[in-house]
């Protein structure tokens, strides 16, 4: 983090990201002293209301963070902007998203957790528009101009009001990655499934370690009695994520029952002091870890690999056949994951896997309705994308036939044509279907 008194110094010449975060109120006007190299700029965390109009004068300008401050309208003059083409607000008070405020390179654009019931129609003439999060609003339909960005890859809409999924929505040709819940038009979660995932007073549990945090919420060890059994607690956060509500990933983590590539869910907490949610899951080896890590600004919607990630065929193809399997399994419990992705799976040495983060699942119809199918081959286009990238990184046992079914598979999974896709338990018995030698 930089601060204001390095930048009124004039300490900060020639810096490309600037970090302010120190209870501004106004647009300190020395950051236009850095025109001449700043290329990302975070204020978020502040107390900003407004930009100032001449901010086109940082030419070089590509992200712009402005989350945790106090805008009620996307400021118009980021329009200006020629190369901007991040844009991050979310968890302010915007009410009015104007459409001059919508730079021409616009690439990703985080709205989440405000108070917007309507955007423009102009948003649909960005054609390079690739994630859109808008979870947390109070939004009843999306612009049908929408239809137009055949580029757009993410689409986070959890947490609103919408009744219906338009058909153009579930027809654009990269949509991959969709997260819908929290609506009216989402299906409610499967009773049965709720009522029969045991309780688990807080006070048989002595929490130890943290082994992680996300947005949803943080993931302690602990000790389960009397038993002393060792398992993993994920405490929810109440707070709108950008994916959506903590409180519908813990649902849907209940209702997608077992299966050898899910982490067990062994009951949810009650008697938390705080009335705090929280699930109690099986403890991971340590021998797993993270397929990936997650897209950076550059790469945007792919995941960033280690460079020397590297499979031999056995081990990439258990891989793909096990995330084909619970997709399948998730999809006939009627759930999208929505978020398929490598930084999303724990693997270890001999291929076995385990998808997690369901902070962005949704629940859909389980009978085969076109609306259903569509739903699912969207997902399906998230592994097409995740099987290219395991193609990419096998050095061992492919052979030239094999690698041409496989190549042949991903390009089906990728296709535009979205109801033209394969469903994933066709996926799954063309996998088994190849030899691992």
């Amino acid at each position: 983090m930089n601060t204001l008194a390095q930048l009124k110094a004039g300490q900060l010449a020639g810096i490309q990201r600037l970090d302010l975060s120190c209870g501004l109120t106004e647009f300190p006007r020395e950051i236009f002293e850095l025109a001449d190299s700043l290329e990302i700029l975070n204020l978020s965390g502040n107390a900003l209301s407004s930009l100032p109009d001449d901010l086109h004068r940082l030419p070089h300008l590509r992200v712009l963070f402005c989350s945790d401050n106090a805008f009620t309208e996307l400021p118009a003059c980021l329009g200006q902007c020629a190369k901007l083409s991040m844009i991050a607000f979310k968890a302010n008070r915007i009410r009015h998203v104007p459409a001059a405020a919508l730079p021409p390179l616009l690439r990703w654009l985080i709205l989440t957790d405000n108070c917007i019931s309507q955007l423009p129609d102009e948003l649909g003439e960005r054609p390079l528009l690739q994630k859109l999060m808008l979870a947390g609003n109070h939004l009843a339909h999306l612009p049908p101009s929408l239809a137009n960005c055949h580029n757009l890859e993410l689409i986070r809409i959890a947490s609103n009001r919408l009744t219906g999924l338009p058909d153009w929505l579930l027809a654009l040709p990269s949509l991959t990655w969709l997260a819908y819940a929290g609506n009216p038009v989402e299906m409610a979660a499967d009773v049965a499934a709720d009522d029969a995932t045991p309780d688990i007073p807080w006070s048989a549990l002595e929490l130890a370690e943290v082994l992680g945090e996300g947005a949803s919420g943080v993931i302690r060890k602990a000790l389960w009695q009397p038993s002393a059994k060792p398992v993993a607690v994920k405490l929810y956060k109440g707070s709108i994520t950008s994916d959506g509500s903590p409180l519908h990933e813990m649902q849907a983590c209940i209702a997608a029952g077992l299966h050898p590539n899910l982490i067990k869910v062994e009951g949810r907490v009650v008697g938390h002091p705080d009335d705090q949610a929280a699930l109690v899951m099986d403890l991971i080896e340590p021998s797993y870890r993270n397929l990936a890590a997650l897209p950076s600004l550059a790469s945007c919607t792919r995941d960033i690999y280690e460079p020397a990630t590297r499979f031999s065929l056995a081990v990439a193809l258990r891989m793909a056949r096990g995330i084909a399997s619970v997709g399948a399994h998730l999809h006939r419990h009627g759930i999208t994951h929505g978020d398929l992705y490598g930084h999303n799976i724990l693997w270890n040495a001999a291929g076995d896997c385990l998808l997690g983060d369901f902070g962005a699942a949704s629940f859909h119809a389980t009978a085969d309705t076109l609306e259903t199918r569509a739903l699912q081959r969207i997902e399906v286009r998230a592994f097409g994308v995740l099987l290219g990238e395991l193609l990419q990184r096998i050095d061992v046992g492919l052979s030239d036939t094999t690698r041409q079914i496989l190549e042949s598979l991903q390009a089906r999974c990728c296709q535009p044509e979205v109801l033209a896709r394969p469903g994933f338990e066709e996926v799954e018995a063309l996998l088994q279907s190849i030899p691992q030698h």
